[in-house]
């Protein structure tokens, strides 16, 4: 498997994305990765690269590309001047239009709009699909996972895109987690029919009536506690409404996980307790921990391309490639063409 990586993106710089990418073939023996970004620059960091991460540099393939696009870049800029950048690079390898030869996915952590534009230039997205939609995973109880979208690639979204994105989500729940009818709601203020936006009111009302031969079982509106219940697979909203939910639940973990240990660390008696504690304290920070949900899916490319935190340091952009594996073993893109093709 080939995956090309943008190493320019990250607000970390190169070295946690090249770390991460090193992580991902020691770990994985079947997994080649192309890192596009200035060639000096990468092969410095990688000669850098502590044992036995160094021993899989092998796999770790550069392709040199000067130019990179800025976290403050505009999509209309980088349509226009952003062709000789990592990111476009990287997303040409992926179409199969590289010197590098093809990819069969694509990670970046590298500016949002930039990515989603420059992946429907170069990508294009699936017959019946206008707009690719940004989705990830989410815990909730039971150790289960509920799918968001969309998270920011459209940020005031009508009716029938949130539709659109239903159909996507739910084709993404039964291929990757095998769900056969996963339960899929709207995010709204409330439960009541007469609440929510007006795209939210009308998306409901076609939803209701969607003959999509079993492939969600529409539950109706869901409030935002709704989301960790483990009760849904799947809740759409537009962009920004996603982009907020997530922002805030990855915010609300970590001071949850750090308050926890706080307390058991102000007193001697905690510190005692904190010692016996310590087992089921690390199960929970894994499962609560944002980090391993890093990697957000483009749903409706032609192709796999996945967007990692900007933030997200080794261990998080590890994961964003563990995710573009997961899709590629899913051939997912193959899969939504299918479901897509199957509604009436």
């Amino acid at each position: 498997m080939r995956i090309a990586i943008d190493v320019m993106g990250g607000d970390q710089g190169p070295q946690s994305i090249i770390h991460g990418a090193a992580k991902a073939v020691l770990r994985h023996d079947d997994l080649e990765l192309l890192l596009f970004g200035p060639g000096r620059q990468v092969v410095a960091e990688l000669s850098r690269l502590p044992q036995p991460m160094a021993a899989a540099a092998s796999r770790l393939v550069v392709c040199n590309s000067h130019a990179h696009v800025a976290q403050d870049a505009t999509a209309a800029w980088t349509l226009r001047h952003g062709q000789d950048t990592s990111m476009a690079q990287m997303l040409r390898c992926v179409a199969g239009n590289s010197l590098y030869g093809s990819a069969d996915a694509g990670v970046s952590a590298g500016n949002t709009a930039a990515l989603v534009a420059l992946s429907r230039r170069e990508l294009g997205t699936l017959p019946g699909i206008s707009r690719p939609a940004i989705s990830t995973a989410i815990p909730t109880r039971n150790n289960q996972r509920c799918y968001l979208l969309d998270l920011g690639a459209n940020v005031d979204s009508p009716a029938p895109r949130l539709v659109d994105f239903a159909v996507m989500g739910a084709a993404m729940a039964q291929s990757v987690d095998a769900i056969a009818r996963p339960r899929l709601a709207l995010l709204n203020v409330g439960a009541e029919a007469t609440k929510g936006s007006r795209s939210v009111r009308e998306a409901n009302t076609i939803l209701r009536r969607y003959p999509a031969y079993g492939l969600f079982d529409y539950q109706g509106y869901a409030e935002g506690g709704d989301l960790f219940r483990g009760n849904l697979d799947v809740v759409v909203c537009d962009g920004f409404v996603g982009n907020a939910v997530l922002k805030s639940s990855e915010g609300l973990a970590n001071m949850l996980i750090e308050r926890v240990q706080a307390v058991f660390e102000s007193r001697l008696s905690g510190r005692l307790a904190s010692l016996l504690a310590r087992p089921a304290l690390k199960r929970l920070k894994k499962e609560l921990d944002p980090v391993r949900y890093n990697g957000a899916s483009l749903l409706g490319l032609s192709r796999i391309v996945i967007k990692s935190h900007g933030g997200a340091h080794a261990e998080g952009f590890y994961y964003a490639i563990v995710r573009a594996m997961q899709e590629v073993e899913h051939d997912l893109p193959q899969q939504l063409v299918q479901r897509w093709q199957s509604l009436p």
